[in-house]
């Protein structure tokens, strides 16, 4: 996941909503939004987009929550930001192999890129999702890195911390990958400081698995065991974690 927002400011609403998503209460999270604006209509369906991602479940009412928000856009922009939702959507049942829907998720996020205007904040997150198709789906690291510094800058730019702890934590995946030790334990601790200053738990257990990979002994067993600890606090969430918890398992690299 990504971006949608970060702190809640004063908004009593938004704070709740965020500390029940950021603690992986995604539907109950959503079921205090009503649907009758395109942005609540579209953040109740980020947060079960979101929800599909790190459980593995909750793909119909997603796709529900989709055609609402798609249904009450009445602008570029807001038609732009259900299209890119509706192509992260895509992009997570691809990933997780829940069906090959790669095709599907790169026509919405194109969709989205011809909506929403250069400049706009939902551009950073879209470049961000780019990012993600060309790493994990066309397996084109230099194309994904060039979107995720695209993203980085967008979330500098519009203050979108939570955004940037993705963009550090996948800019130091791909550095990782290149053998680039010291600018991927850099990259993966920022991620992780934001997280736990923002208080996002459910990308916390990611975060420690992340730098983890970037340590050495005895700091990245002592990761691991923290990131453990948080994974089974939160009922086992994100599922494609426990892939990641167990000896020599493969890198996921999902959020």
């Amino acid at each position: 996941m990504s971006g949608n927002g970060t702190t809640a400011g004063d908004d009593p609403l938004q704070t709740a909503v965020w500390r029940l998503r950021s603690r992986a209460c995604w539907a109950d999270a959503a079921a205090l939004l009503q649907p009758v604006t395109p942005a609540a209509a579209l953040q109740r369906a980020a947060l079960l987009v979101e929800r599909c991602l790190y459980t593995e479940q909750g793909w119909e009412e997603a796709e529900d929550a989709l055609r609402t928000a798609e249904a009450l856009a009445h602008d570029d922009e807001e038609r732009g930001a259900a299209a890119c939702e509706r192509g992260y959507l895509a992009y997570a049942a691809t990933l997780l192999g829940v069906r090959d829907r790669a095709d599907e998720a790169r026509a919405a996020l194109g969709r989205a890129a011809a909506l929403i205007p250069p400049g706009s904040p939902a551009r950073a997150l879209l470049d961000f999702r780019r990012g993600l198709l060309a790493e994990n789906l066309t397996r084109s690291p230099q194309a994904a890195r060039a979107a995720y510094r695209r993203a980085h800058t967008g979330a500098l730019t519009h203050s979108d911390a939570l955004l940037l702890s993705f963009t550090w934590r996948h800019l130091a995946g791909l550095a990782l990958r290149d053998g680039e030790l010291a600018e991927a334990r850099h990259g993966f601790a920022e991620s992780l400081r934001i997280r736990e200053e923002l208080g996002y738990l459910v990308g916390t257990a990611p975060a420690l698995v992340s730098l983890a990979d970037a340590e050495t002994e005895p700091e990245a067993s002592r990761l691991r065991e923290e990131a453990r600890r948080l994974f089974h606090l939160l009922g086992g969430v994100p599922t494609w974690l426990a892939r990641q918890l167990t000896p020599q398992a493969p890198d996921a690299a999902t959020a």
